[in-house]
């Protein structure tokens, strides 16, 4: 291998190169984005666990929705993101609609990081302490109001590590949609290497580039995380955390 080489097939394509992280970008960021709206709604319903009071029809409805959600999880965390891709685009493009490429790949990673987001804010969920919910509870606040204002901010603040893990991943793994034939790196680097025959030279030059989106990727969220981690208080958490919502409440 060349590093001459390297450094003349990256100045005389980097055009395409360009297109390529640019087209890595856009789709691992919406995708992991729509994957963690995705997996706030199933992460937060498979958390929730039902009083005695409850009625049969809910408790029902609750575990059906339960059966549904774990399937979701089960079949596409068990999966390569690659059959999924396969599947799902050419199962829409033949049956439903001629769709987007780009739509079909921000879809596909969408439903997969879903399904891992799911898992990682159950389990920010569960991390906090079952008292800020019992204290959100005596206060006055509604099952509902404790979820979204006492125990998500602190779950996704719990679990804001693994979230930002799933973004590197789908940087690296938005590589495998070149199945379906979406522009990003891995494809304009296949489409440059067909053409100069330096394969060895062309992959590591793709690999330098992953491995500086990932790395600035890292850098910015633990900027991030470090200054979610630095938020000072003069009250300690707890009582700053319920007392402080319960009071912007009331004044709405």
């Amino acid at each position: 291998m060349s590093l001459s080489k390297c450094l003349e097939i990256l100045t005389k394509y980097f055009p395409s190169f360009l297109l390529g992280i640019r087209t890595t970008l856009i789709v691992a960021i919406l995708g992991t984005l729509i994957g963690l709206i995705i997996g706030l709604f199933i992460g937060g319903i498979r958390a929730v666990k039902l009083d005695k009071t409850a009625s049969k029809s809910v408790y029902i409805i609750k575990k059906i929705i339960d059966i549904i959600t774990k399937i979701y999880i089960e079949v596409f965390r068990g999966t390569p993101m690659m059959v999924q891709a396969v599947f799902i685009y050419y199962l829409v493009y033949t049956n439903i609609f001629k769709w987007d490429k780009m739509f079909a790949a921000i879809f596909i990673i969408s439903i997969n990081t879903g399904a891992y987001m799911a898992e990682i804010i159950r389990s920010g969920i569960q991390a906090v302490d079952p008292g800020q919910n019992e204290a959100a509870r005596s206060l006055g606040m509604s099952s509902s109001q404790t979820m979204m204002n006492v125990i998500l901010p602190q779950a996704i603040k719990n679990a804001f590590p693994a979230i930002g893990n799933e973004l590197i991943v789908n940087i690296k793994d938005s590589s495998v949609l070149m199945i379906i034939s979406i522009t990003e790196l891995m494809f304009q680097s296949n489409s440059i290497a067909g053409t100069t025959y330096r394969f060895t030279e062309t992959y590591f030059v793709t690999a330098m580039i992953y491995l500086f989106l990932t790395s600035i990727s890292s850098f910015i969220l633990h900027l991030i995380e470090k200054r979610l981690n630095n938020t000072k208080t003069s009250f300690p958490q707890s009582d700053t955390n319920i007392h402080s919502i319960v009071i912007a409440s009331k004044g709405e």
